[in-house]
């Protein structure tokens, strides 16, 4: 039998780079789960070619696999933390038309950002002087 090489590659969290709540949400996936995190800026061609060409209308998650998009990365990426907001996750997976609800409340969430990032923001790569 031959040896397997399977070296597991973090999922990658893409996001938007030059928004403040999107960079603290980003961010507070990283410190709680592993995740790569990529900036819309930082994108290579091949990740680039994995996503829906409206891809700056929301985060995404890249698997080895699959690509899950905005309510659906959040959902997935809350599901792969190593803190209790995973149990949240897999519970309201539970719910009766959760994805409706999901996509509904990122979209929310998404339309608002500049709101939300008065509460919760750190400054985004894309406008950290180097």
């Amino acid at each position: 039998m031959g040896q397997r090489n399977d070296v597991s590659v973090a999922p990658r969290l893409v996001y938007d780079d030059d928004c403040g709540f999107c960079t603290w949400c980003a961010e507070y996936a990283a410190e709680r789960g592993e995740f790569e995190l990529v900036g819309f800026s930082d994108l290579s061609p091949d990740q680039l070619a994995r996503l829906p060409e409206d891809y700056e209308e929301c985060a995404h998650l890249l698997t080895q696999d699959r690509v899950y998009s905005c309510g659906a990365a959040l959902e997935e990426a809350m599901a792969r933390l190593e803190s209790p907001s995973r149990y949240a996750a897999l519970l309201f997976r539970q719910v009766p038309e959760h994805e409706t609800l999901r996509e509904r409340g990122y979209r929310f969430v998404a339309d608002n950002r500049v709101t939300f990032g008065k509460v919760a923001r750190r400054d985004p790569p894309a406008r950290r002087s180097e």
